[in-house]
């Protein structure tokens, strides 16, 4: 049965795990794989593991972490980070990773996510878009970036989302600049227009610091993925580092609220 995913999302820094706000100042709040061990306890229903150095530092994906992750991990896994070609895609999901994610590379070579779904199947090609509002006075809507929110492409965002699910994603993710890491919930005018233009799974990440605020895109839209960072590796309002994760007595809730929408 199809219901809202939960999904911890684990940001790489320089082989660390750290957590941003904004795309800035990243805090270093453990290692990955101790990380994944303890959300294997709390049976997480995916994990989403990004590499947020490799692609500015042009260097392919690191393999050797991908392997551990993948071993240790035993739940549902995607990754991102420094792919370019359907070849490394193809060898990530030969280690055993269920998804592998793309932004810069697929924005600017849409047809990168029709070769990695010829060699790994759609259901396995994520789309990762990076948006932030736009600034000044008589402009509106939101802007398309990558490069860790470091440059910015004119395009539009409805366009560019439905182009991506037409060359091959089978999943979009969209992660909300201004939302990252302040845990004031998600951009609920952002989520509300991106997941009517689309037809394929689509997965928000970036505000989300409560099960609340889980609760609040879920009554919004339905099925749907509900991505975050801070919530599963912050505990109370001075930040201390502790993984946690949804009680499963949680996450039945949150599916009752999920079917409701989708049966109204």
């Amino acid at each position: 049965m199809l219901r809202p995913r939960i999904i911890p999302c684990l940001l790489v820094h320089q082989g660390g795990l750290v957590k941003t706000q904004g795309f800035k100042d990243p805090k270093y709040v453990g290692d990955p794989i101790n990380a994944v061990k303890i959300f294997n306890e709390k049976e997480s229903d995916e994990l989403m593991v990004l590499d947020i150095d490799a692609t500015v530092n042009c260097v392919e994906p690191n393999f050797e972490l991908i392997n551990k992750l993948a071993a240790e991990c035993q739940m549902p896994l995607c990754y991102g980070g420094g792919v370019t070609t359907a070849e490394q895609a193809s060898r990530i999901i030969g280690m055993g990773v269920e998804k592998v994610a793309v932004s810069a590379a697929a924005i600017a070579r849409p047809t990168l996510l029709t070769e990695m779904a010829n060699a790994i199947g759609q259901q396995s090609v994520v789309a990762v878009v990076d948006v932030r509002k736009k600034t000044g006075l008589f402009t509106k809507g939101y802007e398309v970036c990558t490069h860790n929110a470091k440059r910015t492409h004119k395009v539009d965002l409805l366009t560019l989302i439905t182009q991506l699910q037409t060359a091959g994603a089978g999943e979009i993710v969209i992660n909300s600049i201004d939302h990252d890491g302040f845990m004031q919930g998600y951009d609920l005018d952002l989520t509300t227009q991106i997941h009517a233009a689309l037809t394929v799974p689509v997965t928000f990440l970036g505000g989300a610091g409560s099960l609340q605020h889980i609760s609040a895109l879920v009554k919004q839209l339905g099925i749907v993925g509900c991505a975050a960072g801070s919530l599963f590796v912050f505990k109370g309002k001075y930040r201390a580092v502790l993984i946690n994760y949804p009680t499963p007595q949680q996450k039945t809730e949150l599916c009752r609220e999920a079917m409701a929408i989708a049966h109204a």
